[in-house]
């Protein structure tokens, strides 16, 4: 016992005085800190010190478990030298469960992608001067005037929202609605549903939409959502000191109609099977909102417009869209939302804070569980809320959003669409909103995201995509992705891939721009079919394989194997190591068996081979902030791929649509290390660990080829061995 007591004893992992003072038994029972740990404490999953986790250890290291041994003294004997961890990763982005702003630059997507929902974000056309605004509000009043000078109301609130690349936009500039046309297109926006304001004839804030009409170059769909209450000084809908009024009748339903039918005849209009859609904010508010809808109807059926398709936006009511003769029902978060109020538990709030704070996540975790209202109804999704800039220190706020939690509930409400609304013309997801600076609620980038919520916006749709597309069976052809930057070893690779019969293959090589001339003798002299891509040396094997995979998909390939030509400097045995991967990813056998195993599991995304399989926990190293950053932007938080597994050695078989997401991040040559012999930490080593990620949020799992043939898996002598190197 007293050699036990001396090990830990000598370890900083094991804390006398922090022990005692966390188990206050260990006191009253008269025990030496270090002998009740031995005898009892790591039994009771105690830890011996804040540096160590006795439950993550025996969790994720059976075998020490399973032999009865004490988890600090293993680790301290022997885990340590073998590369294991003693605790999670500390986490650099996620404090309490809310990210810290991460800034995401403008990016490409390098692939075509179809969404399968039809994406439509509310906008606010209130970015210009005018008259009416002059006179209530101050000369010269437009939103930006209530957005810039807000405050932060406790620490580390995002006020004020400053524009990035659009800037202070005014929407009298044509310019700017052709930038923010060619933003929602690059990043997946299907269109704008327009705020229009009228008021028995007296009509606010519509040249925008005017312009719009009148240049046809403004080529984004776009429909109208009449915002049907009266304009007063507050801006929560609730009645104060009333600026404009509404005045309802038959007549105006006439005239209203009448007028929005010009808008409607245009050809980038939205339709639902060929009808013009037109929402209704609140039709409660509507002296007879039933006959308002039907005289709308009845004048469309007689001058042309044909059917029209009704919806109505669930901002103040819940009603079924069939109590006002509405085919439709459109769900407008924050709106009727019921969330959590957690004021209380917001630190450092201003003195003079009057308003309210709500808790924004739980709006993500109610979209882990939908259920159907029994009628017509769209999802809506809103990025964050927070109308400080309005209400000032009595505004209403919502805590917690960021892209990677807004993703995951677009991916849902997508998700849902899907499998709820067999029609494609009405799977609609509405984004509330594109452009509601004073509401905290935008996709439009900002100086603390940059375009986080617009990636987070195309990442989304496009796992949709892949999760909700039925798999076909793939084209009996291979593409051989290999970084070649030993070409000794290439030809190697190439004698052994001459002998493979069982499927088409054609070689997609990447080498440095020194090595191109040799290589293409190489390539040609190989009888192969091949496609050549010199780049510079930069980001190990991985981003030419992000480069070139633009070229494989463009060629229609289904399936790849990924190889490289590299040593491993970190490895005395690098030559055995990788001759091992090859065996398992180039020859007849392996690839025959590959594509077997996509053609008869669907679900499988990637097949690593066997024996460089290495569980996520095993040795993080300074992998753990790069490998945050990218599963942050592809909707997942470092807690929730803690027991995946990845392919160490990014050598491996994989299916196209497995990548995508991937891919669709557009990370380029800014985006990786300088080589500079790095064994570790650079964001290509992130990418290693995250191609199982990538994976998992296509819908598809990673797995081995002994796994699917149910055989049990032999551990191999590279097993575990990759830990110490991360």
């Amino acid at each position: 016992m007293q050699f036990f007591k001396d090990i830990l004893n000598g370890s900083e992992l094991f804390d006398s005085e922090w022990y005692t003072e966390t188990y206050p038994d260990v006191v009253h029972l008269g025990m030496d800190p270090a002998e009740h740990y031995l005898k009892y404490g790591w039994r009771l999953l105690r830890d011996p010190s804040p540096e160590f986790s006795t439950k993550f250890y025996l969790k994720f290291n059976a075998d020490v478990k399973e032999a009865g041994v004490n988890p600090l003294v293993h680790y301290i004997t022997q885990g340590a030298n073998e590369g294991r961890v003693c605790k999670q990763a500390s986490s650099s982005l996620f404090k309490d469960g809310i990210p810290a702003p991460v800034y995401i630059k403008k990016s490409q997507l390098d692939f075509e992608f179809e969404s399968p929902v039809r994406t439509i974000c509310f906008y606010l056309p209130q970015f210009h001067a005018i008259p009416e605004n002059n006179e209530w509000w101050g000369e010269g009043f437009t939103e930006w005037s209530n957005v810039k000078p807000a405050k932060p109301q406790y620490k580390g609130h995002h006020q004020p929202h400053v524009p990035d690349e659009l800037g202070y936009y005014n929407l009298l500039d044509i310019g700017a609605q052709r930038r923010q046309i060619a933003l929602a297109k690059q990043y997946g926006i299907d269109g704008f549903c327009f705020y229009f304001y009228w008021f028995a004839g007296h009509r606010l804030l519509e040249q925008p939409l005017l312009n719009y009409l009148e240049n046809s170059d403004l080529d984004l769909p776009f429909s109208l959502c009449w915002a049907n209450e009266n304009w007063c000084r507050r801006w929560d809908g609730l009645e104060s000191e009333i600026l404009i009024a509404q005045d309802h009748s038959p007549a105006d339903d006439i005239e209203f109609i009448k007028y929005v039918a010009k808008y409607m005849r245009d050809p980038r209009y939205i339709r639902v099977d060929g009808k013009p859609l037109l929402t209704i904010y609140r039709p409660s508010l509507l002296p007879d909102a039933k006959a308002t809808v039907e005289r709308w109807r009845k004048w469309c059926r007689e001058n042309g417009i044909g059917e029209i398709y009704m919806a109505y936006t669930q901002s103040f009511e819940k009603e079924s869209p069939k109590v006002y003769g509405i085919d439709a029902a459109i769900e407008f978060p924050p709106n009727n939302s019921n969330i959590p109020n957690i004021t209380h538990m917001i630190p450092d709030l201003s003195d003079d804070f009057t308003g309210n704070v709500y808790d924004w996540t739980e709006l993500v975790k109610r979209s882990e569980h939908y259920s159907d209202p029994g009628y017509q109804f769209f999802r809506g999704v809103t990025p964050s809320w927070d109308n400080t800039a309005r209400r000032k220190n009595n505004g209403t706020i919502l805590y917690g959003s960021s892209p990677c939690q807004y993703q995951k509930w677009l991916y849902n409400a997508a998700m849902d669409t899907t499998q709820r609304i067999s029609n494609p013309d009405e799977r609609f997801v509405f984004v509330n909103a594109w452009n509601e600076w004073a509401e905290g609620a935008h996709l439009e980038p900002d100086q603390q995201y940059g375009f986080g919520y617009l990636e987070a916006t195309r990442t989304a749709l496009i796992r949709a995509q892949l999760a909700s597309q039925p798999v076909t069976k793939g084209q009996e052809k291979l593409a051989v992705v290999i970084h070649a930057f030993y070409l000794e070893i290439l030809e190697d690779i190439i004698a052994e891939l001459q002998s493979v019969s069982v499927c088409p293959i054609k070689l997609f090589v990447t080498t440095t721009f020194q090595n191109e001339q040799n290589a293409r003798a190489i390539l040609q002299k190989s009888g192969l079919s091949y496609h050549l891509l010199p780049l510079e040396n930069r980001g190990r094997d991985v981003l030419p394989f992000l480069k070139i995979m633009k070229i494989v998909t463009e060629q229609g390939y289904d399936y790849l194997v990924k190889v490289h030509t590299k040593r491993s400097k970190h490895r005395e045995d690098g030559d055995k190591w990788r001759d091992d991967l090859y065996s398992k990813l180039i020859t007849p056998t392996a690839i025959n068996d590959a594509i077997n195993i996509f053609h008869q599991h669907p679900n499988i995304g990637i097949i690593g081979p066997e024996g460089h399989i290495v569980p996520m926990n095993f040795y993080w190293g300074s992998n753990a902030e790069n490998v945050e950053k990218l599963c942050y932007r592809l909707g997942y938080k470092l807690d929730d791929i803690r027991e995946l597994n990845f392919v160490a050695g990014t050598m491996f078989f994989a299916r196209i649509n497995a990548l995508k997401p991937l891919i669709s991040l557009g990370l380029n040559d800014s985006d990786f290390d300088v080589e500079e012999g790095q064994v570790d930490g650079t964001i290509a080593h992130a990418i290693e660990r995250i191609l199982s990620v990538t994976c998992i949020s296509a819908g598809l799992e990673m797995t081995t080829m002994s796994k699917i043939k149910g055989n049990q898996a032999s551990l191999n002598e590279f097993e575990y061995e990759y830990a110490r190197f991360g």
